[in-house]
């Protein structure tokens, strides 16, 4: 059976300058896999060129053993893939409750993703229900981060592309993201996630894989990774 999700060979370029060189990687149904690397390596156009927001010049991104490369992003989303982007992209003018509606208008729920509502993100973020009224411009980063989380779930995916959730965010929030991913791993939801905190991307993740100059370097089990000092180091560090 194909994965849910698999790069092969995947070249991006923006003009003439290449990002990635290669990509080639997987993901499993339900499957928590995390994309490491140290800043300005390609963790994030690799998500761009799965989502078809970067030019990919040549290799293979296959959805469920279809061949997705360079399709439109918005037929991409509609085939189960949601984003969430490291700069949030919440719509500034809209109030958080339009900002979540523009995403469930457009959900699908199927009898492998169980429905996420507005009603049950507001119980699942308190904080949401409380800011609803509030429009995205006045939220906090953290806020806005829950947002763009809660954005995604109720698309009702079945993949869940993650990029840099914990980038600046108080503790507090941090953890609050972390027990989410752990409810969608416990909802057979996919997650690629890319963190620059790998402690805690590689406490969450089953796989991991390493990327450096557009290249995987490095594909091991998540355990395996977090319990090599050594080898973070020399992969990861500055």
């Amino acid at each position: 059976m194909a994965p849910l999700l698999a790069l092969d060979e995947v070249c991006t370029y923006y003009g003439d300058a290449q990002i990635l060189a290669g990509v080639t990687l997987s993901i499993e149904a339900g499957e928590t896999v995390c994309l490491l690397g140290r800043n300005g390596r390609g963790k994030t156009t690799t998500i761009k060129s799965i989502l078809g927001l970067a030019p990919v010049r040549s290799g293979r991104i296959a959805l469920d053993g279809v061949d997705i490369t360079g399709w439109p992003t918005h037929l991409i989303a509609r085939r189960g893939i949601a984003w969430v982007p490291d700069n949030r992209r919440v719509f500034p003018t809209l109030t958080v409750e339009r900002n979540l509606a523009m995403a469930l208008n457009r959900a699908t729920a199927t009898a492998e993703t169980p429905p996420w509502t507005l009603a049950r993100v507001y119980q699942r973020f308190p904080i949401l229900d409380r800011l609803k009224a509030r429009t995205g411009e006045h939220l906090s980063g953290g806020e806005a981060q829950l947002v763009a989380i809660a954005r995604a779930l109720l698309m009702h995916p079945r993949l869940v592309l993650l990029d840099e959730p914990s980038q600046g965010l108080a503790p507090r929030i941090v953890e609050d993201i972390m027990a989410v991913i752990e409810e969608m791993r416990e909802e057979r939801i996919a997650i690629l996630l890319v963190e620059q905190n790998s402690a805690m991307a590689l406490s969450l993740a089953q796989r991991a894989y390493v990327i450096d100059d557009g290249r995987i370097v490095h594909a091991a089990s998540a355990a395996a990774l977090a319990a090599d000092a050594a080898l973070r180091h020399r992969l990861l560090a500055v």
